[in-house]
């Protein structure tokens, strides 16, 4: 069955060893070069991990992120994104359609209460921390983040012997400000955020 084009796009296969926030960070930071978001939904459940679902206020912006973006190495793992299957609150809200998608979910969260009555308590989920992150992951994902497709990107370049340094390449300085702006501050593990500074001339 063939989805329609929709201002949110769903994402999976993505690395569910990263916390709910770094991962909308992470996403934010990657997809609003495409248009203006508007929220990023990504929750922590069994049904739900490894999955976020993104919604742009314009549909094109949707398109060329599910286009240009489409098995993108993200934390490690290349993007699966697709049009998501329905509309948003957000954006039927915008459309004046909401009442008629509430009530419908209203109806269909009873029925479900009905039905989980008799259910048994699902089993104990495992509450291991995820392991810490190593200095290749941290390699790769520094390689990740500053290539995030920002405008006038150009490349990577690492000093040898030295695994917390890379330097970004753009075209043109105001370009590497963008990028700069946006990914400053950008927590690659819980007490390791990125620093960015202009290279020496």
């Amino acid at each position: 069955m063939d989805i329609r084009p929709n201002h949110t796009i769903y994402i999976n296969n993505v690395n569910d060893r990263i916390k709910k926030e770094e991962l909308k960070r992470a996403l934010y930071a990657l997809l609003s070069q495409f248009g203006q978001i508007l929220d990023i939904v990504a929750l922590k459940t069994m049904k739900m991990r490894g999955q976020a679902f993104v919604i742009f206020k314009e549909l094109s912006a949707a398109t060329n992120a599910l286009r240009q973006l489409q098995g993108f190495p993200f934390f490690n793992k290349p993007m699966r994104i697709q049009y998501a299957k329905t509309d948003s609150e957000l954006i039927s809200k915008m459309r004046g359609a909401y009442g008629d998608k509430e009530k419908k979910r209203e109806k269909k969260k009873k029925a479900q209460e009905l039905a989980n009555i008799n259910k048994k308590p699902a089993s104990a989920v495992n509450t291991q921390p995820p392991p810490p992150a190593t200095v290749q992951n941290l390699i790769a994902l520094l390689l990740i983040l500053p290539s995030f497709r920002f405008p006038g990107f150009k490349e990577v370049r690492l000093v040898p012997g030295k695994h917390d340094i890379s330097f970004v390449e753009f075209e043109s300085e105001t370009q590497a400000g963008v990028a700069k702006d946006a990914l400053q501050g950008f927590r690659i593990t819980a007490t390791c955020a990125m620093k960015i500074t202009y290279a020496k001339k």
